[in-house]
């Protein structure tokens, strides 16, 4: 969650394409970053999570706190939109299809999200930095199987081809003095 817009522009900045970004429709607010699990997708996150999220985003609205009935939005990071000429902090959407609304507010889960909360400095650049190695390095190890599955079935293929060839068929040891016969040849001579 950034604190303020400065933060917020780094956490737009520096936000994984499958992180689910939250906000205060319509008002200043804190934007909250849920880092997705391993698996779980935008459109599968469990109510309990977004009630929380959405809780967290109103809580840190200095004008939205003080008001019932808000709307809350999140969308995927990948559809945020940021401009040269919008402000700090401030984004847009490429899509505002993937964009929900969650209208509640619930002083029992600020508080205890109050109560758990804790505060990490995060060196985003970093992270990001480390994400894309992780990310690299499983996309070379992915690759490096592909091509060995590949080898393997090329391996295959020219072994069947081989077997079911007749090229091999009448290659038998003869007389180095002796005309080579030809398949029709060898036919020729059968009957």
């Amino acid at each position: 969650m950034g604190k303020d817009k400065v933060e917020n522009e780094d956490l737009i900045k520096y936000a994984w394409p499958q992180d689910v970004w939250f906000h205060v429709d319509k008002l200043s607010s804190a934007h909250v970053y849920l880092r997705m699990p391993e698996g779980m997708t935008w459109e599968t996150i469990p109510q309990a999570l977004l009630t929380d999220c959405a809780q967290l985003v109103k809580a840190n609205s200095i004008e939205g706190n003080k008001k019932d009935n808000l709307t809350i939005i999140y969308t995927p990071a990948d559809n945020l939109k940021k401009q040269g000429d919008m402000a700090v902090g401030q984004v847009s959407f490429h899509s505002d299809k993937r964009v929900v609304h969650v209208p509640n507010r619930e002083n029992p889960i600020v508080n205890r999200l109050n109560k758990t909360k804790v505060e990490k400095v995060v060196d985003h650049e970093q992270e990001k930095i480390d994400r894309v190695k992780k990310e690299n390095a499983e996309k070379r190890a992915i690759a490096v199987q592909r091509k060995k599955d590949e080898a393997e079935l090329a391996k295959q293929r020219e072994a069947q081809k081989a077997a079911w060839s007749y090229d091999l068929l009448f290659n038998v040891e003869e007389d180095p003095d002796a005309p080579k016969l030809t398949g029709k040849a060898i036919e020729e001579d059968f009957m």
